[in-house]
């Protein structure tokens, strides 16, 4: 720990977003990885992955984390447990006095999420939620909104799709929503209005600093048998309501490899009094047209067919697309920002607080799609 100002303890490892969260913290010379550690009661196959991820990162594996969370030279936990046991586990590290970087979206139960926020309160440690909010088209965005040259803004539309995944192969059937959700991440699928989602409706939470006031949503398969197998949604569709009557519509979901000469799309359209906005990761670019073979898909990984995670393309041999070249600059990593907060004693601007709220809004849109009426914010508490 020599010159070093932040342990960092992982919880959750090999084919979840920790194999790019270690590197980003890795790479930081503020930080150190101090170990890996998980609950003590796992599948075989997540404490096999948990193991590889610890072997190829050189650090130890503590299989309980409440072991893990002893460790004084820890000062920073990275949390990539899956949606269902993320916020039982932010809140026990909280509780250990652990700063919070944690994968998106925060957690699915709203009693879990108010919990978080209250502990992290009571700890008075810092928190933050994975996003895009240091891409520098979003900060460009961002300065114009807060500017005021589009003058009052009324509304926001937003397009956010991952281009990975084989698709063409969903039937075309109505679908049914349940409510709650049962289950948001399986090895083959995701839930991708939570999974996508949750980016445009954070980044339009941050973009104005208004709260959703009320949600209506819906929830289709287009493009993946994984998804309709498990009976979860490839595409999610929300009108919304933001403080001050700011209307929003969000479509996000994932689409497949093919579907864009990038990794998908991701762009904003703000309309004001006085002008409107587009805001695109791919604008401006540079497009590259040559005699080398076209690109092409790698083939599905058993374990791993929506190409989620960096381990499993590395053995399908996953190449870039190398059509489309974004020229804007190279954002700060994510790690980077968040350990930039603590330097400074600020809190980030998507700490469990505004994280928490996002939250609150997915699980309403979860509700209105299954039930097909518009739902209001705040939920009722129990």
């Amino acid at each position: 720990m020599a010159g070093k100002r932040y342990g960092i303890l992982l919880i959750t490892g090999g084919q979840t977003h920790q194999e790019t969260y270690a590197l980003a913290f890795a790479r930081d010379k503020r930080a150190q990885l101090l170990a890996l550690t998980d609950e003590p009661h796992l599948s075989s196959r997540r404490r096999t992955l948990n193991q590889q991820l610890a072997k190829q990162l050189n650090i130890p594996y503590i299989p309980d984390l409440r072991d893990a969370l002893k460790m004084q030279e820890v000062q920073v936990v990275s949390i990539c447990a899956e949606p269902e046991r993320r916020g039982r586990i932010a809140i026990q590290c909280a509780e250990a006095g652990k700063h919070l970087y944690l994968d998106k979206s925060l957690c699915p139960r709203l009693e879990e999420a108010d919990a978080l926020v209250a502990a992290v309160r009571k700890a008075g440690v810092k928190s933050h939620m994975y996003t895009f909010l240091t891409q520098p088209w979003l900060q460009c965005l961002r300065q114009v909104v807060s500017s005021g040259m589009l003058g009052e803004i009324r509304a926001i539309h937003a397009d956010c799709f991952f281009a990975k995944g084989h698709p063409g192969s969903a039937r075309p059937t109505r679908r049914t929503e349940e409510f709650p959700p049962e289950r948001h991440q399986l090895f083959e699928a995701k839930r991708e209005l939570d999974n996508v989602g949750v980016y445009p409706l954070a980044h339009i939470h941050w973009l104005t600093g208004k709260k959703y006031v009320h949600v209506s949503a819906i929830t289709a398969n287009y493009f993946f048998r994984e998804h309709q197998h498990h009976r979860i949604e490839d595409f999610g569709l929300v009108r919304a309501e933001l403080e001050g009557g700011i209307q929003v519509t969000v479509a996000a979901g994932r689409y497949g490899w093919t579907t864009h000469p990038g990794f998908g799309t991701h762009r904003y359209i703000v309309v004001g009094r006085q002008g409107v906005y587009i805001a695109d990761a791919w604008r401006p670019r540079l497009e590259v047209y040559t005699t080398e073979p076209p690109w092409t898909p790698p083939p599905a990984h058993p374990e791993d067919p929506m190409a989620f995670w960096q381990s499993t393309m590395q053995i399908t041999h996953a190449r870039p697309k190398g059509t489309w070249w974004p020229l804007n600059p190279m954002a700060e990593q994510d790690a980077a920002y968040f350990l930039d907060c603590l330097d400074a004693g600020r809190e980030s601007e998507m700490s469990v607080r505004e994280a928490a709220h996002i939250a609150e809004v997915l699980i309403a849109a979860y509700q209105s799609a299954a039930t097909g009426q518009p739902i209001s914010l705040p939920l009722p508490r129990k």
